[in-house]
């Protein structure tokens, strides 16, 4: 006989069940929920299965389902970073049915006044921290789902960490942060603060978090995505990857959403800066061992709020086993060393990733294709030559142009 019962899942608000709520719950054979929810269940004296660990909750489910109807309780709308994806994924669309409440996003924003459309939210479930703190930093207003191992206090010391190691005390002043706990049960409370007042408090597990950024100066590049000028971007000597050829690089390289990028010999950190703009998702990492660079790059983050780039300082190929494996590389540098740099991040590149490569040489342009042929990428070489030309206008104008050094450009897919 088929089995039709049902997952009925909902979406609790204000720390109360509602009289159609408890009703439906009365005729299901077992209800999940946590423990804080489970104590709303007073008097039904239904079979409790626990929200978490999820693998357990989702056998014990399975099980309790082949005999009626089971409810699920969880907070706000379970769809929205909520047990409701996991449920769909494990049993289908047509086992579930869902009656939602208000969000915790939306309920937090009523309490503080806060209009939400513009907000960026982020959950910090299962994730890692360090590829988010970019994301953060790069936002006018982010709303944050924080865990137990993330707890606001904690989010707030690492980020004041994170600033201060660069010296970007503009930005500090610059954020705002509130926190809702409990929202909607009888200990509910509404905190808001600096960024510094906020590492020093302790908070209710349940809660949200809001970090704001008061509006800065407008500066030069910082409303484009991408495209800056040179003169956009902190370097020293005229050492930098010139305008037409790094748009070609970023062309080849084909970066993708998320994921790791190795930006090898980083000189300004140009590649990177472009890069970590275009992809605030993406982990750069800049190996650069030159103290001057290395200044010209910190200098590149704190103007345009890239903290989604990580500086490694020291020299490839000796830094490599301290970076995750990368999805894209780029090699502007290598100091004479390209078989030895080539060779172990063709090893270490994941599959269907990019290497890429600029050549001014002539050597390096024959060698770094034949390198990467030689450890497993399929190489292709194409050369660019770029000449500006300016043209003034008026009885005394004159036409000017400046003929760029060819570069060659070698691309390795693996």
């Amino acid at each position: 006989m088929l089995n039709t019962f049902e997952i009925l899942l909902f979406g609790i608000s204000g720390g109360r069940l509602e009289p159609e709520q408890r009703q439906r719950i009365e005729g299901c054979g077992a209800v999940v929920a946590s423990k804080r929810h489970h104590e709303l269940l007073h008097g039904l004296g239904i079979h409790w299965i626990a929200i978490s660990p999820v693998e357990d909750m989702i056998f014990e489910l399975a099980v309790a389902l082949q005999s009626g109807d089971v409810a699920v309780l969880a907070s706000g709308d379970p769809l929205f970073f909520g047990i409701g994806r996991t449920l769909i994924e494990r049993f289908g669309v047509e086992r579930v049915e869902i009656f939602p409440a208000i969000s915790a996003v939306q309920l937090a924003c009523a309490r503080f006044k806060i209009p939400w459309d513009d907000l960026c939210l982020i959950s910090l479930h299962g994730r890692s921290f360090d590829t988010l703190a970019g994301k953060i930093l790069s936002q006018p207003k982010v709303m944050l789902f924080t865990d137990h191992r993330r707890s606001p206090n904690r989010i707030a010391a690492d980020l004041l960490v994170l600033l201060e190691e660069y010296g970007d005390h503009e930005r500090i002043e610059r954020l705002h942060v509130r926190v809702a706990e409990n929202l909607g049960w009888p200990d509910e409370r509404l905190w808001e603060g600096n960024i510094e007042e906020a590492a020093r408090q302790h908070f209710a597990p349940l809660n949200m978090m809001l970090i704001e950024q008061t509006a800065e100066e407008n500066q030069a590049g910082a409303d484009c995505v991408f495209g800056l000028q040179e003169d956009e971007i902190c370097h020293s000597r005229g050492l930098i990857t010139k305008d037409e050829v790094r748009a070609v690089i970023l062309h080849r390289l084909r970066l993708p959403q998320s994921g790791v990028f190795w930006d090898i010999g980083g000189g300004s950190g140009s590649i990177s800066v472009e890069a970590a703009r275009l992809c605030p998702n993406l982990s750069v990492y800049v190996v650069e061992q030159k103290e001057e660079s290395w200044n010209n790059i910190r200098a590149n983050i704190v103007r345009y709020s890239l903290y989604n780039i990580t500086l490694v300082r020291g020299q490839a190929p000796d830094v490599f086993p301290n970076l995750p494996d990368p999805d894209r590389i780029f090699i502007g540098g290598s100091r004479g060393l390209l078989a030895e740099i080539i060779a172990p991040c063709a090893q270490r590149l994941n599959q269907g990733g990019r290497l890429v490569v600029s050549a001014v040489l002539q050597n390096t342009a024959e060698q770094a294709p034949l390198l990467m042929s030689a450890n497993g990428l399929e190489a292709d070489a194409r050369t660019i030559s770029v000449t500006r030309e300016r043209k003034e206008y008026g009885e005394d104008g004159e036409d000017s142009s400046l003929r760029l050094n060819p570069i060659t450009i070698i691309t390795g897919k693996k």
